[in-house]
């Protein structure tokens, strides 16, 4: 009799197991996938390494007794929650599950989004949240609101602590956003993922105003305009892959290193490639992309928001197997000017790498910030001093390359001296002035060139002055604000001696609550 009633048990057991795995059922879920989408559990064996993924809370239903939801109770409720491991490392993950009402957020899905990011924090492991969700659940009131609230203080809390990674794949609407804008990096996959805070149809009977979803929080919207998301993958498989990847670069917590990378691109390696990549003439454009892949382990560079303020490119790679930032100037775009765009990306970017023990690589060619009504009436001297912020408040090590250009204000920002780099080197074709020539020698000889008989030669003497006394680094260097002139074919072995001289670096800011950032 009791071997009977465990065995009662232990079916009881599976039949509720194996409902969970059905989530909304068959026919949603043959629903989801012929809206091109993977189920929540598809998409965690995919993110996860085989056989790793142990799920947390699949029995957990909602409380709700209005408008008939107590006749609606699915096991896990919209969620799948776990632990698992990529490359070996463990991982946390949450996984909305739109075949259960939708993915709406109820109060028991957010208590069990709650506990695995409380769970994330407390061993200092990354947090993934694969987000596709109708919004808040209707039928809860005020509950689903809460619930929100609840992800986001945790959200909060454990920014700087673990890294915390977003993937939209599906919709994200109303105060669903907030918590992936919250995190360090959003991924979105192009024509299924949708991020906004009122949709299309709100848009419309408020303001008359028509826009398709596309237009209005697709993925390329998010990455080329907003700014809000960080990477548009073409496939669900490839978002997931490149989730992986992203953690390769990422140490666990912000009390460890990022892991090292076997290579055996030799640490000395010289490209004289590099010799001719930066062109003779100061106006002539080039693609600063290049010069990263060839001083870089293996050509591999991870770009991060490559269609947003492509003016600075910003992204991380390996030098000698150590994982390192990159922020670097465009010169193929605007010239590689500051703007509102470039400098919040940059600043971001650099406060990542300032939380979780990345080394900050900065490679500078910079005419100054970007004039026009535009920018200055769109608060260019609030934004531009974010970026200031982050470099100055930043802590681990600080190398800069200045290839070309370092004009104005705009030089100081990009990692100089003053704001505490440790390394400075420059190019041979290095331009370290106030401004540019011409603009110099426009205030500089206003009068003398009005009274000239020919102001055109005159001006272009001047010019030429200007050039030879200042269109170089050398003068910076004799005052110690570049420590190191060197040839372009040197970069990779001076970058990875000075990283290697700087892993012992200790440096800390006044002691203080925090400070406040010009938001």
């Amino acid at each position: 009799m009791a071997g009977e009633q465990h065995k009662d048990r232990f079916a009881e057991l599976r039949r509720r197991r194996e409902a969970a795995l059905m989530g909304g059922g068959k026919d949603r879920i043959e629903k989801q996938h012929q809206g091109g989408k993977l189920t929540a559990r598809e998409r965690v064996e995919l993110l996860l390494d085989k056989g790793s993924f142990n799920e947390l809370d699949a029995l957990v239903t909602h409380q709700c007794h209005d408008f008939g939801m107590e006749r609606q109770r699915i096991p896990g409720d919209g969620v799948v929650i776990g632990y698992g491991a990529i490359d070996g490392r463990q991982v946390y993950v949450f996984a909305q599950d739109f075949t259960v009402f939708g993915g709406s957020l109820s109060g028991a899905q957010a208590a069990k989004i709650c506990k695995v990011m409380e769970l994330a924090l407390k061993m200092g492991a990354p947090i993934i949240g694969l987000n596709d969700s109708g919004g808040a659940r209707i039928q809860e009131g005020v509950v689903s609101l809460a619930a929100y609230a609840d992800i986001f203080l945790r959200n909060t809390l454990a920014s700087g602590v673990i890294p915390q990674i977003a993937a939209i794949l599906g919709p994200c609407a109303g105060g669903a956003v907030y918590s992936p804008a919250l995190m360090d990096f959003c991924f979105m996959v192009k024509h299924t993922s949708h991020m906004f805070v009122t949709g299309p149809d709100v848009i419309k009977t408020v303001l008359n105003e028509e826009v398709t979803f596309e237009e209005l929080g697709g993925a390329m919207t998010h990455n080329a305009t907003s700014g809000v998301a960080h990477f548009a993958i073409d496939s669900e498989e490839e978002c997931l892959a490149s989730i992986r990847e992203l953690l390769s670069y990422l140490p666990q917590n912000n009390l460890e290193d990022p892991p090292r990378r076997e290579t055996r691109d030799d640490p000395e390696r010289r490209d004289e490639a590099l010799n001719t990549l930066v062109p003779e003439h100061p106006n002539k454009p080039y693609d600063m992309k290049e010069l990263i892949r060839m001083v870089v382990d293996d050509g591999d560079f991870f770009e991060v928001q490559e269609h947003f303020a492509q003016n600075i490119v910003i992204g991380l790679a390996h030098l000698d197997g150590q994982s390192v930032g990159f922020v670097a100037n465009q010169p193929a775009v605007l010239a590689g000017c500051l703007d509102i765009g470039s400098s919040i990306k940059a600043a971001r970017f650099i406060r990542f790498c300032d939380a979780f023990n990345i080394p900050i690589i900065t490679l500078e060619d910079v005419p100054g910030y970007l004039p026009g009504t535009a920018q200055e009436l769109g608060g260019i001297i609030k934004h531009g001093a974010k970026l200031l912020y982050a470099y100055g408040e930043a802590t681990v090590p600080k190398v800069t390359v200045i290839t070309r250009k370092a004009y104005g204000g705009a030089y100081c920002v990009m990692g100089s001296k003053h704001m505490r780099a440790d390394m400075n080197f420059a190019y041979p074709t290095a331009e370290i002035a106030v401004m540019g020539p011409e603009g110099a020698v426009n205030i500089l000889y206003k009068r003398k060139i009005a009274e000239e008989a020919d102001p055109a030669a005159f001006r272009k003497e001047k010019v030429a002055e200007f050039l030879e006394m200042f269109a170089n680094p050398y003068v910076a260097a004799e005052r110690g604000y570049i420590d190191e002139v060197i040839e372009p074919q040197e970069t990779r072995p001076k970058l990875i001696k000075a990283l290697r001289s700087l892993r012992t670096k200790r440096e800390t800011n006044p002691p203080k609550k925090h400070g406040n950032i010009p938001l």
